[in-house]
């Protein structure tokens, strides 16, 4: 017997507030947190905005000593996880450990990148050049000694489990949007399919370091309308221009249907459906058509047993050309005929696009919006481009009864990720 999965707990750590109930209420009032950068000096690059969480402390998610060896990366993970297990009121603790499933996503690359500068300056020869012989001379005294340690991709995914004494299926998905989407509908298909009972699953990501602000200002997928601020980040506008980064944190915690609801858990919704496509039009270039995201959508809605399309979809809606017309395009042969009944929204340019935790955002507003009846807009949306026709919600949010929802994700790579939800 196939079993049934519950969203209980969602811990969302934006721009706009720490928990989900800051992040909601933001989005409904219309609020963007796009500003310009202060965490660096942004000079040297074409785009200097993004959305920002200022003043965050992981002191309350982390121990001291946890909190030595990991990066800034670590740190928003384990306050996702925190604020999603606090929400769900699940006392982990008594449960089966085997059967506490953990699955995260992120893009963490490197070390402290300040560990990584002063390692490389204390190798230097006397003429002023590096020379990898020195390094091997220097290491043990040049570099601090947690460096690889603090570097490794997955480092979350031990914190965590080490936090919650998860011993369960576990992974680590690393890459963009579709990441953290991916995450999710992993943990889906392991309580789904009795492998576990309970599982935390989400996406984490710095997308305003410097580190990730300088790949991605060289790929053309981020706007460079500074002097707009908020404005800037216009999805499927006429004058969309692309995106801008956030940093945070999206993290659930899914149950089994029948042991949430036995203990009386607040269940926001039931995630019924997940589909997965790849698009080989190239890379940050889809294929015009989206037909690839059409599978994907098409799979999950076939998952869940839908008849028609959703209520509303949390969309990637990412402000690229390309990325926003393939998008529409890939909705409209989905969903058919009936496209036109659909409300669609992307909430990035309120909370900046947070990369890997994107797509596990969008899964946390469509839980959301099924739990509260209403949809967040899609800021800046005033000249709608006709080749992305669809009701975008634009600029006001929509009391709305919604007992289906989609989130969408899509990765620079061709990723697509659709992860379908309905009313407990």
């Amino acid at each position: 017997m196939t079993r049934r999965v519950a969203v209980t707990g969602i811990g969302l750590l934006t721009a706009l507030g720490t928990g989900h109930a800051d992040t909601w209420d933001g989005l409904l009032a219309g609020r963007s947190a796009v500003g310009p950068l202060r965490g660096f000096d942004p000079t040297s690059l074409r785009t200097r905005i993004g959305a920002e969480l200022t003043g965050f402390d992981p002191s309350p998610y982390a121990s001291r000593r946890t909190l030595r060896s990991t990066t800034r990366e670590d740190e928003l993970a384990l306050a996702g996880l925190a604020l999603a297990v606090e929400d769900s009121g699940v006392d982990l603790a008594a449960g089966d450990p085997e059967r506490l499933a953990v699955f995260l996503a992120g893009n963490k690359e490197i070390s402290r990148p300040q560990h990584l500068i002063d390692g490389a300056l204390s190798v230097r020869e006397p003429d002023g050049t590096a020379r990898e012989r020195v390094l091997g001379e220097r290491m043990t005294s040049s570099f601090y000694p947690l460096f690889y340690v603090e570097g490794l991709q997955a480092a979350a995914l031990f914190y965590a489990s080490q936090r919650y004494q998860a011993k369960g299926a576990n992974a680590y998905f690393h890459g963009t949007a579709d990441a953290g989407a991916t995450a999710i509908g992993r943990a889906y298909r392991s309580v789904r399919r009795g492998e576990s009972d309970v599982a935390l699953a989400g996406g984490f990501d710095t997308g305003v370091s410097f580190w990730t602000m300088s790949k991605m200002d060289g790929l053309g997928v981020l706007t460079d309308r500074n002097e707009r601020g908020a404005e800037a980040f216009r999805p499927y506008d006429r004058d969309r221009s692309g995106s801008v980064l956030g940093e945070g944190a999206a993290v659930l915690v899914l149950e089994e249907y029948g042991a949430a609801a036995a203990r009386g858990a607040r269940i926001y919704a039931e995630i019924c459906g997940l589909g997965s496509a790849f698009d080989i039009g190239g890379l940050v270039t889809p294929e015009p058509d989206g037909a690839a995201l059409t599978a994907a959508v098409v799979a999950a809605g076939r998952e869940a047993g839908w008849t028609a399309g959703p209520d509303y979809v949390a969309t990637h809606g990412c402000a690229t050309r390309l990325g926003d017309a393939s998008e529409a395009a890939g909705l409209r042969a989905a969903f058919g005929g009936g496209s036109g009944a659909v409300a669609a929204s992307s909430v990035k340019p309120a909370i900046g696009h947070l990369v890997a935790a994107a797509g596990a955002a969008n899964v946390a507003i469509g839980a959301l919006s099924v739990h509260h009846g209403g949809v967040p807009p899609t800021l800046n949306l005033t000249d709608p481009d006709p080749d992305c026709d669809l009701d975008w919600v634009p600029n006001e949010s929509r009391e709305l009864p919604v007992r289906s929802a989609l989130a969408l994700a899509r990765g620079l790579e061709g990723q697509n990720v659709a992860v379908a939800l309905r009313a407990a």
